[in-house]
């Protein structure tokens, strides 16, 4: 199902430049010329290409049949899914944004999430179901959202979060791929900022695996998503003052992959975690807390979390400084060194 192969019935080479728009707009090609019964569907997806442009060209090569423009009804596009992967397709839904997800909330954690068991295997639910997430881009609530705990708290359900292009293009392969369902997470302020190298020709890394990303040896940086970017400028940062900060990509979030996390946080004694959506009950909470049952004889400070600020998501105007930024990643990795 994952195609390793050099070059596309497009002509691309086996290296280019691509934005992690692009990077997902070949992955899903490459998956649907792999497979007849992988489709695509979800509001303006089709003719127009989605409002990001994820999926432009698809239906024009694929046909309506397999890249369908979907009425607006979020829990209709879901519940259409369960009974395509229920009868052998391999449903791929696009969440518009973030916000307008929770419609659909209760056919993803009670339909979705729970068929596989309660059929005792029988029933596979191949899914995907695509969620532009989180903010910086100037748009208010509903637009600019981070739910991932939510889905990551739900049993039977599988989340990983994309950070970079090539990660993208691969990450969205395995997912079609895999037989359980899958929430893919897409950070929508990256889509089209910056351009990296993609190797089609390259293994990629399993899809359920974290990865350092920047190597240190003072405190371990945890990101996903959006945030590996800030990560990574904080550690840029804080080379500059003689601190060197290792960064970890997390690249799923059920099921977390601790090992590279255990074993940097031994290493350096040392732990941030930093996400987009609110610090209460989030993603942060659960590292914090693995971390500290694995690593608390090698911890020097507490594992400290930066995040949203527990409110609803802010106007445009405020939401620079609502998110976390680079000053307050610095901020948080000064409290842990002075600890």
């Amino acid at each position: 199902m994952v195609s390793t192969g050099s070059t596309s019935n497009q002509g691309s080479t086996t290296h280019q430049k691509v934005t992690l728009a692009k990077g997902l707009n070949m992955g899903l090609r490459k998956a649907m010329e792999a497979d007849d019964k992988v489709l695509l569907m979800g509001e303006d997806v089709g003719k127009l290409g989605g409002v990001f442009r994820i999926t432009d060209g698809l239906q024009k090569d694929f046909g309506e049949d397999r890249v369908i423009d979907s009425p607006l009804a979020e829990s209709g596009i879901v519940g259409t899914a369960v009974g395509m992967a229920m009868r052998g397709y391999r449903p791929v839904v696009e969440i518009q944004f973030d916000g307008f997800v929770y419609p659909a909330y209760d056919q993803i954690v009670c339909q979705v999430a729970k068929l596989h068991f309660r059929s005792q295997g029988r029933i596979k639910m191949p899914m995907v179901i695509r969620i532009p997430f989180g903010g910086g881009i100037g748009a208010v609530e509903h637009h600019s959202e981070s739910p991932e705990a939510q889905f990551a708290h739900t049993p039977g359900l599988k989340v990983v979060a994309c950070s970079n292009p090539a990660d993208g293009y691969w990450m969205i392969q395995q997912a079609i791929a895999h037989d359980d369902p899958v929430i893919f997470l897409e950070p929508k302020r990256q889509y089209h900022a910056d351009k990296a190298e993609l190797d089609e020709s390259a293994e990629p890394a399993p899809l359920f695996t974290s990865r350092v990303v920047r190597s240190g040896s003072d405190a371990t940086l945890l990101a996903y998503g959006p945030t590996v970017k800030t990560a990574m400028k904080a550690a840029e940062a804080a080379a500059g003052e003689g601190t060197s900060l290792e960064v970890i990509d997390l690249r799923t979030l059920s099921p977390l992959d601790m090992g590279p996390v255990y074993d940097s946080v031994r290493r350096t004694g040392r732990a941030v975690v930093v996400h987009e959506a609110h610090v209460n009950l989030g993603m942060g909470a659960e590292l914090a807390a693995r971390i500290t049952e694995e690593c608390f004889y090698s911890l020097e400070a507490p594992v400290l979390r930066v995040g949203g600020f527990d409110t609803p998501y802010p106007a445009s105007r405020l939401e620079e400084e609502w998110l976390p930024d680079l000053d307050r990643v610095l901020d948080a990795v000064d409290r842990s060194l002075e600890m």
